[in-house]
């Protein structure tokens, strides 16, 4: 069996590590807003490029307390991506706000910056870029076009933590950067964690205030907030793991160019550099996935299921046609580019421990899967 995703190897690599820094923390018994969470914060700012940072419950409170220090609301909309997790929508909803989508550049499941412009109106308050599977935006377009129109910037960094574009890293662009630390992301700990990330100092004392019901000082509140605080159990094993989080992105990133020469010579599969040749490419991916394109999709979920081999779909139906966004009146066809990526793409077993071995196993069932395919298709 090749799991999509193996966190115990990460946890018994280092476990004695983790553990007792687990201990520490049941020992001196302070276990919410701690000296670790205060560490980590500092450690994360730093790591992003970013003056401030804020812990908080999940990557999810991370994007809903940025656009609610914004002040953005009802009546407001912000630009989007339809190809992405529900929860940057639901950020933009939970706000009261409506999420504008513009559809994605097919080479890089990124939303498409050429088309930010014809989507912007009277009451465009901000873009919401989602740094999908671990790639950069294409930043210097959007932080243009937000300049042209006086438009705030949320990066969604949720799977891209050390991802960089241009030299920088992501979070570290907009006026602000939202964080997650589910336990699969690059940087995950033992259950849901985020962080906001920011230079405005002003952003970063509304989003503190805010993560704690709304308070500077314990029993006085100021606004209406939320419970939305990153634990100190939470916090030390992610400063543990931080250490070892460019040497983790360094392994996707090396078994990223396995994959790219083990499937390069096969035409049925679309992979993500190949896709993203002859194009100017100053990013540095981190490959949260390692997601490639095929025609016959349900063919290949088959084989490897059949093989034992580990896959995701991310995601199976863009957001404009959920259930949940039917209001904002979008049919089929709305945003092609996103829909075929929705029918096409499947994330192959990504994760820094992932061997060679393994990879050969996986791209010789995907090398079968693809060819029976096209067979079927000629007959």
């Amino acid at each position: 069996m090749i799991p999509l995703c193996d966190l115990s190897q990460q946890y018994l690599s280092h476990k004695d590590e983790i553990d007792q820094a687990m201990i520490s923390v049941a020992q001196h018994g302070q276990y919410i807003l701690g000296p670790n969470v205060a560490a980590l914060e500092r450690e994360i700012a730093d790591y992003c490029q970013c003056k401030y940072a804020v812990g908080v419950n999940s990557g999810t409170d991370a994007l809903h307390l940025a656009l609610m220090a914004l002040g953005i609301g009802p009546g407001d909309e912000v630009i989007t991506t339809p190809f992405t997790f529900v929860a940057t929508t639901e950020a933009i909803g939970l706000v009261g706000a409506t999420p504008v989508f513009v559809d994605i550049n097919p080479l890089t499941f990124n939303i498409d910056p050429d088309l930010i412009e014809a989507a912007i109106t009277s009451r465009t308050r901000a873009i919401l870029p989602v740094h999908l599977y671990g790639r950069p935006c294409d930043m210097e377009a959007i932080v243009g076009t937000a300049a042209c129109h006086g438009l705030e910037i949320v990066e969604d960094c949720a799977q891209a933590i050390g991802a960089s574009y241009h030299g920088r890293k992501v979070g570290s662009f907009g006026t602000a950067g939202c964080l997650s630390f589910f336990p699969s992301k690059n940087l995950g700990c033992f259950g849901d964690g985020g962080m906001f990330v920011t230079n405005d100092p002003q952003l970063y004392e509304r989003v503190e205030i805010l993560r704690r019901h709304g308070g500077k000082v314990k029993y006085h509140h100021s606004t209406l907030g939320l419970n939305s605080r990153l634990d100190e159990l939470q916090a030390t094993i992610l400063h543990v793991k931080l250490k070892y989080l460019d040497e983790w992105n360094a392994a996707r990133r090396r078994a990223a160019d396995r994959y790219d020469e083990l499937l390069a010579n096969d035409d049925g599969v679309k992979t993500p550099m190949r896709v993203a040749s002859g194009h100017i490419d100053d990013t540095w991916s981190v490959y949260h996935q390692y997601t490639i394109r095929v025609s016959d999709r349900a063919s290949l979920e088959s084989d490897l299921v059949a093989a034992g081999i580990g896959y995701g779909i991310y995601y199976p139906v863009p957001l404009h046609l959920q259930e949940v966004h039917r209001s904002l009146g979008h049919r089929e066809g709305a945003f092609p580019a996103a829909e075929a990526a929705a029918r096409q793409c499947l994330s192959l077993p990504m994760f820094p421990e992932l061997t060679p071995a393994q990879q050969q196993q996986v791209a010789e069932c995907v090398h079968q899967a693809v060819a029976a395919a096209a067979s079927g298709c000629a007959a």
